[in-house]
């Protein structure tokens, strides 16, 4: 199945916004009844067959991330304007994602980088491009959408709402 991110409005059922029963819902409806794994989460997360990780994140009563955590299998495919984030180097999708926006990589940890405008993040644990037998490095492990201030420090979140007024 492809999951196509659309940031910052979410992927496939999920609406970052929607509430908590409704995110609830439709990371229920991404299960594969006929291969639950053993360490779905109701409410938090599920493993399709392929093992690609669909998590929620959800404060006041609201959805306000989703993670994809990269599959063993092609079966399940992350696609961000065509671009399978999992299954292409790191290196290459940020090449291509930066054709369609500004990507920057995280200061706090070079194997991370963000999508500021769109609030998309891609994140593997430690970055090593040049070596394709190290797959954690090689390639991101995860992707993430979320709501607007989500990355905030208190202080820019006391600014976000200061604008607002």
């Amino acid at each position: 199945m492809d999951f196509d991110l659309a940031p910052p409005i979410g992927v496939g059922p999920m609406r970052i916004g929607m509430t908590r029963h409704a995110a609830n819902t439709a990371l229920d409806s991404l299960r594969d009844l006929s291969a639950i794994s053993e360490s779905d989460r109701p409410g938090q997360h599920v493993f399709r067959p392929s093992g690609l990780m669909i998590s929620i994140h959800c404060m006041r009563d609201m959805l306000e991330a989703v993670e994809l955590g990269r599959p063993l299998t092609q079966t399940d495919r992350a696609l961000f304007q065509g671009v399978d984030v999992f299954a292409l180097p790191a290196r290459e999708v940020v090449r291509r994602v930066g054709e369609w926006c500004s990507i920057e990589e995280d200061p706090d940890d070079s194997g991370s980088f963000i999508v500021p405008d769109l609030l998309l993040s891609f994140w593997r644990p430690f970055a090593a491009d040049d070596e394709p037998g190290e797959e954690q490095g090689y390639y991101f492990s995860s992707v993430l959408m979320a709501q607007p201030g989500y990355y905030d420090t208190p202080a820019q979140a006391a600014e976000r709402l200061h604008q607002r007024s």
